[in-house]
Parts: structure tokens; sequence; C-alpha cells
């Protein structure tokens, strides 16, 4: 077993680590767990990747939480040889506009009272996101070191990943509105009148993911390649918590079974919100750590239900199902 004053590190009693001769441990199975290397894509999905790359179209991914349509992005990025994907996280106010570049216009007028004429450029106060980046990337770095932030500049011509996350989160014109655009993979900044458009040996690949909140149009559905991720089975579970937790010696191949049964037996309870994979990680971290078997005594377990529920009356319900203190 464990010695659990290492997992106790707070005690809410006003004593130190140091008092206690604890030490805060490091973080490192966190990035394991969030290395693309550890990704595992199902079949069909690495299937419509290839489609969506022969095509030069973009994948659109639809699955509940938690099934890895965002981490597709890092995977794949990995797998080409390309760098880490450059994101765009969709918001209810975002427009066509906004997935290419940011106008500070307030900034710039703001600027314009203090200074003297000529003294403010127009491209001070435009900010390029992932798709205008991808498509600046695109460039030899002698044309498009002017435009892009220092990080990023000597990187081109390079290809790039572009992930446009929750893009069902948008206002319902917008995916209609950036057809053109994803299509030719070109943009003009209205302020300058300067247009830019992708080298078609460096295009951007583009990675659109969607919770289904509403309906997507259907002329932005036509140009996509489409997948549905299902949620893993107890097999595919089982290889994703082995890629990415390291379990420690004591953590048997049947424990690891056990928490996946007790773990799918709590996503079939009426829950508000169903645990996805990023939780049955963290708490098969718990469990291995605790050495505790998903088996064992319900009260020993009851507070590890902590890492599956995300509201009060889901914390109950799996408190009460599988035995265990109430609150």
């Amino acid at each position: 077993m464990t010695d659990q004053n290492h997992f106790h590190l707070y005690a809410g009693d006003g004593t130190t680590l140091g008092e206690r001769k604890l030490a805060l441990p490091d973080f490192e199975e966190l990035d394991r767990m969030n290395d693309p290397a550890g990704y595992v894509a199902e079949p069909g999905l690495r299937d419509a990747v290839n489609v969506a790359l022969a095509l030069g179209q973009p994948l659109l991914l639809t699955g509940e939480p938690g099934t890895g349509k965002t981490q597709l992005a890092a995977s794949l990025s990995r797998e080409l040889g390309l760098r880490a994907p450059l994101v765009f996280n969709v918001k209810t106010t975002s427009t066509a506009r906004d997935l290419f570049y940011r106008y500070d216009s307030l900034g710039h007028f703001h600027d314009a009272q203090f200074r003297r004429e000529g003294q403010v450029a127009i491209e001070d106060y435009i900010e390029y996101e992932a798709l205008g980046l991808a498509v600046l990337l695109s460039q030899p770095s002698s044309e498009a070191a002017t435009f892009l932030p220092a990080e990023y500049r000597g990187r081109g011509p390079a290809r790039s990943v572009v992930l446009i996350d929750e893009i069902d989160k948008a206002p319902r014109d917008l995916p209609n509105d950036v057809l053109n655009e994803i299509e030719a993979m070109a943009f003009t900044v209205r302020e300058t009148g300067r247009s830019f458009r992708a080298d078609a040996r460096f295009r951007p690949i583009v990675v659109l993911t969607s919770n289904s909140e509403k309906n997507l149009p259907d002329a932005f559905l036509r140009r996509c390649v489409f997948y549905h991720i299902e949620f893993p089975d107890a097999a595919r579970l089982r290889q994703i918590v082995e890629r990415r937790v390291a379990p420690g010696d004591a953590f048997s191949p049947a424990m690891l079974d056990a928490a996946i049964e007790r773990f799918e037996e709590i996503r079939r309870l009426p829950l508000k919100k169903l645990p996805a994979t990023a939780e049955l990680l963290a708490w098969v971290r718990i469990l291995d750590r605790l050495q505790l078997d998903a088996r064992g005594a319900a009260e020993a377990l009851a507070f590890t239900y902590s890492a599956l529920a995300k509201n009060e009356d889901d914390l109950i319900k799996m408190r009460e199902a599988f035995g265990g203190r109430r609150s």
C-alpha cells in the first residue's frame, strides 16, 4: 500500500509541508497524459484524416466531449513532423474575419489622438489569428516576417495544422461566411487592403471540432470531410490509459480492468455530465497513487469520485450507486 501521507499534501489544519516533512511532487505524469505521442486514433478516424489530406479539405470531427477531437490536431502535427497546431477557440461572438486576424480599432484610435501624424502605423494594430498565421507561414520568411509575431519569424515557408475548436459555438452565418476563404486559403485585411494567399505547396491542414450543440449549414458540411468519434469501448479505454498513464508496479492489469468496468457502470448512471476519458485518466492516477482497487471498499473509494463528477448531484448519485458516504 502506498504511503498515503504522500497523497495528503494539504492537511487543512494550518501545518506546512516542511513541518510534516513532505514536499510537493512534480507533474511529469500530466505531461505524459497530454503528450500527443500517446494519442490512439481508431481506424475510422485514421482513414478520415488520410482522406482529408488527400483531398485538401477541412476535417470536421464530432463526438461527445472527451473523445479526443481536440487532441487529434496535436497528434496529426506530431506524426507529420510539423510544429504544434495553431488554435482558434470559437466564441459565440466570433466572425469570419476573427479566424484570420483582429484589428484593435480602439487602441488605434486612442494612440492616434496622442501621437503625431505619421507615427501610428495601422499594421501595429493588426493581430493575426490561427488561419492568418498559417497562411503567412506558408510564405517565404523574407516576405512574411514583417507581419508575423517575433516567435514565428524565420519559420517559413512551412505547413501548419490549424485547429478551429467548437465551430458550433459560432453564429449561424460564420461557417458559410468563411467557406471561400478556407477553400482558397486567402484573405484580405480590410483595414490595409493587403491580401494574402497560402502557397499551394504549404497549404494549411484544417481540423474543425463540433460538440453538435447546433446544426451546421449544409453548404459548409459539403466542403468538409466528416467523422464522428464514438466514445471508446472498454478495450480502447484500456489502450488509452496504458498509453497515457504509467501505472505503479502494484497497479495490476486486473485492477485496471476493474477501474474501467466501474467507469463504464458510472457512465450508465443518469448523470447530468458523463465523465469522459480525461476524467478516467485522472481517476486512474488517483487509484494508482493510493493503490486502491475499484472493486474495493465503497467507503475507501467514495472520495475518489470527485475526479469523475463535475457537479454535486452527479457526485451524490455515484456515491449512492456504489456505496460510501453521501457528502
